[in-house]
């Protein structure tokens, strides 16, 4: 059933204040080819789907800037972290080119905290995922900051760069050493360097702190 409600997943949400500007990322958004291939592939991570929505109309042709834009929206959490999967109904676009590096200025990551690097490795060989680095590779003592440190990069279904990463117990953000897997960070290329972006500790900002549209919705299961 189609029915108009107030949009909040595509909500420009960082708890902005006229004061203190922003202070938080709300969540970390992908376009997916395939939901139902890309649902099932996050939830074999430990992800959890919360919600499933599709949105059309002119207020999200002008966000989005696609003509016509019909998009089925899938946010997952992990942790207290988000995930909003997007596919586009109508248009459909283009595929990331087969031959991206991630020396190239669209490359961009989420890194997934784990535990134990070698149980989150086996579980990935296992689902056979496509392999970006060549195996783990662990930060060498040069590096005094972040020595031993471990880290192993593949892609989803949809060619997206993800990674596992392991934090010594004297390394990182304590919270990370609370829970198994957490995600905690997209990394985008600018120019020459990458700028890490930590997304926020706790859960989506209260509706009168974002700002949102009304357009016809329609829920799935």
């Amino acid at each position: 059933m189609t029915k108009r409600f107030l949009i909040t997943l595509l909500a420009v949400a960082l708890s902005v204040s006229a004061t203190q500007g922003a202070t938080s990322v709300e969540s970390v958004g992908m376009t997916v080819n395939d939901m139902d291939r890309a649902v099932e592939f996050y939830s074999t991570l430990t992800f959890r789907k919360i919600s499933d929505v599709e949105v059309l109309g002119e207020e999200f042709e002008h966000l989005e800037g696609v003509f016509g834009a019909r998009m089925r929206i899938v946010r997952m959490q992990l942790g207290r972290e988000y995930l909003d999967l997007t596919q586009y109904l109508a248009p459909p676009g283009r595929p990331i080119p087969v031959d991206s590096r991630s020396n190239d200025l669209w490359f961009q990551h989420i890194a997934i905290v784990v535990r134990d690097m070698d149980q989150a490795f086996d579980k990935l060989r296992a689902l056979k995922v496509q392999f970006v680095s060549t195996g783990p590779q662990t930060l060498p003592p040069s590096i005094k900051a972040a020595a031993g440190i471990k880290a192993f990069y593949f892609r989803d279904p949809d060619q997206h760069n993800l990674e596992i990463i392991y934090f010594p117990p004297d390394k990182g953000d304590p919270r990370w050493q609370e829970f198994s897997r957490r995600m905690h960070q997209t990394a985008t290329v600018i120019r020459q360097s990458r700028a890490a972006h930590l997304l926020a500790p706790g859960p989506a900002p209260p509706l009168s702190r974002c700002r949102s549209w009304s357009a016809p919705t329609r829920h799935r299961p």
